[in-house]
Formats: structure tokens, sequence, C-alpha cells
């Protein structure tokens, strides 16, 4: 028999929870729900009991760190997870398990921003760092995911387990799309409905501070994932800067044969030098990419057996 988890982080969500929790029995009755608490002050977790999930404590803060331990801890077939704070409409929950079971999708996407995110979402920061997220990723990786965010997600159990979790805080969704990309796994979206968070709940996004964490994190992934590239840029930099130095030196001395800026001839040298080391740390580091690529795809297939 096919097990389905419900996996919801939850940190001070006291007025949204227990509907949260009622919907899901409602559209997937036979899932085990599963509220990781981490460390709510507001009675959540009581409340989460009452509703009839099987709550457990995560202390250190940041979703990231809650994802992890969901992931390293619960054992099924199928893993639907979603926030804590009722702006999700979970009436397709059926339909993304349903695709991951069936139709083998490794991770189904709920895509908010297709639908109604814009619209809803009042903080304007918001709609605007989605777009950024959104363009950085389709670039970077060639992609054309349409919600880079959304904490609204089915997953196969190969995916979960295999999925490294280094993120702490919000920027774990973009961790996991770009790494479900990087590794060729099976993405699918879904349009989904989103609601603006009820009266009395309040967001713990930081606009700026978590935004400037998931643009790091981009980077981050960038350099890791796809490193030639990555250093080709900065060689690419680097030579354009050393050009602009030696260029009018260059000139001058064609002119009259002497060199009087030696200071600056030999910074436009060093810097040069700094260009073609990038480029090769690059090609190095993209081989050493691949091979961790060709063990992967040798773990993968002993996980699926």
């Amino acid at each position: 028999m096919t097990k389905i988890a419900v996996l919801i982080p939850c940190y001070n969500e006291v007025v949204t929870i227990k509907k949260v929790i009622d919907d899901c029995k409602k559209y997937l009755p036979e899932a085990e729900i599963y509220v990781y608490d981490n460390n709510s002050t507001d009675g959540s977790d009581e409340i989460a009991i009452q509703a009839g999930a099987i709550v457990r404590y995560v202390h250190k803060q940041g979703k990231g760190n809650v994802v992890r331990k969901m992931f390293r801890e619960i054992e099924a077939d199928c893993y639907l997870m979603v926030d804590g704070d009722l702006t999700y409409s979970l009436e397709d929950v059926k339909k993304m398990c349903d695709l991951v079971v069936n139709e083998n999708i490794d991770m189904v996407v709920g895509d908010r921003l297709s639908f109604s995110y814009f619209r809803t979402n009042k903080r304007p920061f918001h709609n605007m760092g989605n777009r950024i997220v959104r363009f950085l990723v389709n670039k970077l990786f060639e992609s054309n995911i349409k919600d880079i965010m959304s904490g609204y997600r089915a997953m196969s159990k190969l995916f979960v387990k295999s999925a490294p979790i280094l993120s702490k805080g919000f920027e774990i969704e973009t961790e996991m799309t770009i790494h479900a990309l990087d590794k060729n796994f099976t993405i699918k979206e879904i349009s989904v409905k989103y609601n603006e968070r009820p009266l009395g709940s309040i967001s713990k996004l930081n606009t700026f501070g978590d935004g400037l964490l998931v643009l790091k994190t981009i980077g981050s992934l960038f350099k890791d994932y796809k490193p030639f590239m990555f250093f080709s840029i900065v060689s690419i930099c680097l030579f354009l800067v050393s050009m602009f130095l030696f260029i009018p030196i260059l000139i001058e001395f064609l002119e009259t044969s002497k060199v009087p800026k030696f200071p600056t001839l030999i910074v436009s040298g060093v810097i040069a030098t700094m260009s073609l080391l990038m480029w090769i740390c690059g090609i190095i580091l993209q081989t050493i990419v691949r091979k961790h690529q060709e063990l992967y795809e040798i773990m993968l297939k002993y996980k699926s057996k």
C-alpha cells in the first residue's frame, strides 16, 4: 500500500494550523500528517496535537533545518510539503500526489505565481523578489520553472532521500529546485490558488534579509553546480579590466616607444594572470563536478532498487 506523508513546518501558526490539518484530512484522508514545530511560543503544537497530527520538534531555528530533519526521519512513498499558514489551497493535493505515485514525477510544484499570487499578495517587494529569483534560476540553469520559491510540493521518496539539504532558512525551496534541475529529476508544475494570510497570522519571511539569503544561495549553487560557467564569467570580467588598463599603455607605447606607467602595466599583468587562473580553475572544478554527477547517478540506481 502506498504511504503518503504530509509534512508541515510550523512556527507560531496558532491561527491557521488546525485548518491546514483539517484540509489535509479532507482532501487526503489516507495520509499521515506530520507537524514539525520550530520553537513556537503560541501553542501551535498543542493545537496540532488536538487536530490529530503527529507533532515533532526541531530546536534549530529556520525552515531549512526543519525540512532537513523531516527528510531524514520520515519514511514514505510520496511526501507532500505545505506551509502551515493557510496560504495554499489544498484542493489539488490528491492530483499532486497522484502525479508522484502513478506517473513517476519526482517533484510536483504548486505554482502560485501563474494563478493569483501577484494579485493577492499585498507586499510588492515580494512580487519583485519572486520575479528576480525566477529570472536568475531559469537563465543560469536553463529551465522554465514558474514558481521557484513555492513551499507547496509533492516529492518522490527517491528525491527526498537523495537531496542534500544545506540551507537553514527560507532559501530551502530555491536549493531544492536547483538541485532537482541539476540532477535531472522530473519536475512538473500545476497552477494552485494562493490565499492572503488570515487576520492575526503574521508572515515570518523578512523581505530583504531572506531575499538576500536566497540570492546568495543562487550564486553559491551556481558556482558549485556550474563552476566552468561561473569562473569563466569571473575570468572575462578580470580580462576586461586588464585590457582597460593595458590598452592606453599599448597605444602610448606605439606612438612614443615609451612606457611611462610601469605600475599600471604591472597591475594589468597581474589581473590578466588572475583571469587565466580563474579560467583554469573553472576547467578543473567542472571535471570534478562531472565525476560527482556520475557517482550520484550510480548512487540513485542503487537507491531505486
